[in-house]
């Protein structure tokens, strides 16, 4: 498929978290598809600097990536814009696997009625590292089945990467094996751009193994937190912005 422009919404697994760069802001797999499509278009002979924006924000909730994103992104008419949310759903002491999925789904349709081709992608399942990972697993499963019964018909590419098992393996998540690392972003953006038909770029050296902490450091420097937040309803994205909210032209020079 031919894009020439790319806005992207949703929480932490699009802002990019885990895939830091040496200025301390976030690549991610968002950023990586867009870097592949620019460069597609450019061997193209596109006559327009390619347009990408990413309005996602770590920690939000589906119903809050599509109240504060969705409109705004449908607004900058890209191309191409892709959905994920839930995740942070699922991991609430209660959850409605049947809104999620229909919420999610018709924010889809929407954004295909106003003439955007939609991705509509999954996470990868962290399950197996985490603490707990059992009833999440549970609940994964639940909402990419769920999810299936509403695709739209037409004008989406569905990117599931739930059930790419290759992506369960720890080496592709971070530090607190919630989200994933630059190696896991690169695999999430060869799934993508295998799914639209486009060439997966040369990424470089893969990146070196991280050092884990184990046990009561784990608990104390992750998962502590991560409970704090909950019980105060806080979040880690609390007095964020988008990253790049506007639909700016890529440099791909590099």
């Amino acid at each position: 498929m031919d894009f020439e422009s790319f806005a992207a919404i949703g929480d932490s697994f699009t802002e990019g978290l885990g895939d830091p760069l040496p200025s301390g802001e976030v690549r991610g797999w968002a950023d990586l598809v867009a870097a592949g499509l620019a460069l597609a278009a450019k061997k193209r002979g596109a006559k327009r600097p390619f347009g990408y924006a990413n309005l996602a924000i770590r920690g939000r909730l589906l119903g809050p990536i599509l109240d504060e994103q969705l409109d705004a992104a449908i607004a900058l008419k890209p191309e191409l814009l892709s959905m994920n949310g839930g995740g942070n759903d699922i991991m609430r002491p209660k959850v409605t696997i049947e809104w999620v999925a229909g919420e999610l789904c018709a924010a889809a349709q929407k954004a295909v009625d106003a003439g955007i081709h939609v991705l509509l992608l999954s996470g990868g399942d962290p399950t197996k590292h985490l603490p707990l990972g059992a009833k999440l697993k549970e609940r994964g499963d639940a909402l990419a089945v769920e999810v299936r019964k509403h695709i739209p018909s037409s004008g989406v590419t569905f990117v599931d990467n739930w059930a790419d098992d290759s992506l369960t393996d720890l080496r592709f998540w971070s530090i607190d094996k919630l989200h994933l690392n630059a190696l896991g972003h690169q695999k999430v953006a060869e799934n993508v751009l295998t799914a639209l038909g486009v060439e997966i770029p040369n990424w470089g050296p893969e990146p070196p193994p991280i050092k884990r902490p184990n046990g009561v450091v784990y608990w104390a420097k992750f998962v502590f937190p991560w409970l704090g937040r909950r019980l105060t309803g806080r979040s880690s994205g609390d007095g964020r912005r988008p990253k790049r909210a506007a639909l700016l032209p890529l440099d791909i020079s590099n």
